[in-house]
């Protein structure tokens, strides 16, 4: 999985275990792709500064994950889906597979993040 993908996966399920500013330095990063210099001028601290706080932030958060697995079960969960809905396809007999394809989708709905 891409990385900034996984961190904001992370960063949504794990957020509140991080503090305020540990959030807003991963969602600068992450989210809005502002490098460590662009954060620590419009922050007002040095690089290294950002730096370490957003190392402590993710490894928070991957120990979270390693805990929990919430991000895994998740991802699990959607290729399951995705493979059910692929198999769905297959079936012909039509009022049936709308049936079953509508079921997927809500799942789909209840799992989006």
């Amino acid at each position: 999985m891409e990385k900034n993908i996984e961190l904001s996966l992370l960063l949504m399920y794990y957020g509140s275990f991080i503090t305020q500013r540990q959030q807003k330095f991963m969602k600068l990063n992450v989210d809005e792709d502002l490098s460590l210099s662009e954060i620590a001028q419009q922050e007002g601290i040095s690089r290294q500064g950002v730096h370490d706080t957003l190392k402590r932030a993710k490894l928070q958060l991957f120990e979270a994950e390693a805990k929990l697995g919430l991000v895994k079960r998740t991802l699990a969960v959607r290729e399951g889906l995705d493979a059910l809905e692929k198999g769905i396809m297959a079936v012909d007999i039509e009022p049936e597979k709308q049936k079953l394809l509508q079921l997927v989708k809500e799942l789909k709905e209840i799992w989006e993040v």
